[in-house]
């Protein structure tokens, strides 16, 4: 087998710019290459992972089906691709030197100096390689985090040059993305920041073959030129990454700009080159997410606790707009903070939704959220923290259970309907001690969620440490709420939702993260299918 080949995007000048986009649609169009490919993403921080970030600082925790607590760059990846991602593919700081102070402890390198170069470094690059050595991968797309010039990317990025000097410049190639602002009315798309960041790029020893240029309109020939020209990189290899209407239009953009050849035939391999005939199927899927019109469009609110950054849920919004896409409706999402709802806050929308969350910040918000939606018959789905306090609002209202509420609100709650995971319990660490990844849920027969699923057995990832406490299975079911979704042989409540609703549906999991363009997850497909009707 032939050796893999392997690209490097880095940033400049400022974070947010879209390197992920960027990889992922990299990665898009060599799968369209019919090449085998997947993504890395590399976070330069101190934490072990993301599970302890709070959203509204980082974006969303996104979980893989093998129970990582990842950057959210991994959604992106998962989605462009529909393949999943493991944990693996999410290198940290805080990985890699637990690893080598691990090797340390035990005498690996007894009578050595351990130092960032060459053990760090050396860890990096075997942790890269082993992934594409071990999934048979003919290109593999590392995103390194941050931006050029911060201290914690510094091993990392050497790593990466090192690579390009084991492997030689026909295995590894280096795509930069950076910021052309436009800051007058003229319009003029200003290059000094890209070359200030290259001029960093290439101090620490790393030339880009290609400079993709984050900017408002297409780059115009000027500013590419001048680029180039400061940047040492060919005009052809300047890439225009201009705003488009959708993130899944890039691929597109950089096929259209020649991407693909070149790549190619830097890496020797012109004879693959297949792009053109498969991309029917893509095209497909991102017309229909393009196309939805403005006219009738179903009016969503999201209440939730991170609504300062709308990235806090970027996989739900994609969820949504997937769902949406496959009826022809354009989705208007709705941030509502859970902790301040004034009185007809939530009147007139077409559905509500409460994602995951933690705490006790907005829950009594989100029971409000979930009693409106049961009392107007507003079609809720509820999800992971959702299902939980949709399960504590039913108490309250139907139940007849005073002061009904999650011990994670209140330990000392008179009726603790949702309470903490007995394996978690006691539990001191923060870090990867939540039932994490996916889990096999049984379905009932004749529900609304084998109506939903079509099937009697599905898969899906978690991320909680509170479940449903069963001592109130029964009181529940007089009040005439369904639990039709178990795990683990029927002891944890998994979906719940109550017939007579038009559809009221908690679930426990998080679906959004099984959602893709073309195959919104069932889920959210039921959820905008009632509300659509």
């Amino acid at each position: 087998m032939a050796a893999p080949k392997f690209i490097f995007v880095t940033g400049g000048v400022m974070s947010g710019l879209g390197k992920g986009v960027v990889s992922s649609s990299i990665a898009k169009l060599l799968q369209l290459s019919d090449q085998r490919v997947s993504c890395v993403k590399i976070d330069p921080y101190l934490n072990y992972d993301a599970g302890t970030m709070n959203p509204i600082a980082h974006g969303e925790v996104f979980v893989t089906d093998d129970g990582g607590e990842c950057d959210m760059d991994i959604g992106n990846y998962e989605r462009f691709l529909d393949q999943n991602i493991p944990k693996s593919h999410n290198i940290t700081t805080s990985q890699v030197y637990s690893s080598v102070m691990e090797k340390e402890r035990r005498g690996d390198y007894l009578g050595k100096c351990v130092q960032i170069i060459p053990h760090i470094t050396d860890e990096i690059k075997s942790r890269i390689r082993s992934i594409a050595a071990a999934e048979s991968l003919d290109m593999l797309i590392v995103e390194c985090g941050g931006t050029v010039g911060d201290i914690e990317s510094l091993p990392f990025l050497e790593a990466l040059r090192q690579m390009r000097v084991e492997d030689g410049p026909k295995n590894v190639a280096f795509v930069h993305v950076t910021l052309a602002p436009s800051l007058d009315v003229v319009g003029e798309q200003k290059t000094k920041p890209t070359q200030h960041s290259v001029q960093e790029l290439r101090r620490i020893g790393i030339q880009p073959d290609y400079v993709t240029v984050r900017c408002d309109q297409r780059l115009q020939d000027k500013p590419r030129e001048k680029i180039a020209l400061f940047t040492n990189v060919p005009v052809d290899d300047v890439l225009s990454c201009h705003n488009a209407g959708t993130i899944f239009r890039v691929p597109h953009m950089l096929y259209e700009q020649g991407f693909v050849n070149s790549i190619f035939e830097k890496f020797g391999k012109l004879g693959y080159i297949n792009t053109s005939n498969n991309w029917k199927g893509w095209n497909e899927t991102v017309d229909a997410i393009e196309s939805t019109p403005e006219r009738d469009a179903l009016r969503i609110a999201m209440v939730g606790k991170y609504v300062a950054l709308a990235d806090s849920y970027v996989s739900v919004n994609h969820a949504l707009r997937h769902a949406g896409a496959a009826i022809g409706r354009r989705i208007d999402i709705d941030l509502v903070d859970s902790e301040s709802i004034p009185a007809g806050r939530l009147d007139g929308y077409d559905g509500i939704l409460v994602p995951g969350g933690f705490g006790t910040r907005g829950a009594e918000g989100i029971i409000h959220a979930a009693q409106h939606a049961q009392e107007t018959d507003t079609p809720y789905l509820g999800i992971c923290f959702g299902f939980q306090l949709a399960a504590v609002a039913f108490a309250r209202t139907s139940c007849g259970l005073d002061g009904a509420t999650s011990t994670e609100i209140d330990v000392d709650a008179h009726n603790p309907v949702i309470d903490i995971l007995p394996e978690a319990d006691g539990t001191r660490d923060m870090g990867g001690s939540l039932r994490l990844g996916a889990i096999d849920i049984d379905i009932a027969s004749g529900s609304r969620a084998e109506s939903i699923y079509g099937s009697r057995s599905i898969s899906r990832r978690h991320r909680h440490r509170y479940e449903f406490n069963t001592d109130y299975l029964d009181r529940f079911a007089d009040a005439g709420m369904v639990f039709s979704g178990k795990s683990d042989s029927g002891r944890r409540m998994e979906i719940l939702e109550i017939p007579e609703s038009r559809f009221f549906v908690g679930v426990q999991f998080h679906p959004e993260f099984n959602s893709r363009p073309a195959k919104p997850e069932e889920t959210f497909a039921a959820f905008i299918g009632a509300a659509a009707n």
